[in-house]
């Protein structure tokens, strides 16, 4: 050791005291059925070699369910289908309905219009009233031979 790295006190070694060992409770025993303790099987190599193990029965698979014969997708996909068929046949009803409301309002409109321009031409263009000019209050007139004597 080096004087500079001394101990400034004494060592004291410190020994554990060992405790009494502990008395072990004892073991219960579980009664096994004889048949409940699965078969050992043993295997020979072809070396010589010998295997030995427990014989594991094959494992069982779950029962398939049934089917239907036919799919829900299969199901959805065609009552889809006949829903757009339906919504398309109405889609076209309501275009023809539309069309035929159109060409009806159209024609009334050509109604209005011939009408009230009948009746413009008349006012516009009628014998009704005085057109201006002299009024003349003949009495006494003679027509002899288309010819008007006065």
């Amino acid at each position: 050791m080096y004087p500079e790295h001394a101990p400034q006190t004494p060592i004291q070694v410190h020994q554990p005291t060992p405790y009494p060992p502990a008395v072990p409770a004892p073991a219960t025993l579980v009664p096994v059925q004889p048949d409940g303790v699965p078969t050992v099987a043993s295997i020979v190599l072809p070396d010589g070699r010998i295997v030995t193990g427990y014989a594991v029965a094959p494992a069982q698979s779950e029962p398939l369910a049934v089917k239907p014969a036919v799919s829900r997708t299969a199901v959805n996909v065609a009552l889809g289908g006949v829903g757009f068929l339906a919504v398309c046949g109405g889609l076209l009803l309501l275009t023809s309905f539309i069309a035929a409301l159109t060409a009806f309002i159209g024609q009334l409109i050509i109604l209005a219009a011939v009408i009230f321009g009948g009746w413009i031409a008349v006012q516009v263009l009628g014998t009704g009233g005085h057109r201006g000019g002299t009024t003349m209050n003949i009495r006494k007139a003679v027509f002899r031979r288309n010819h008007f004597h006065g």
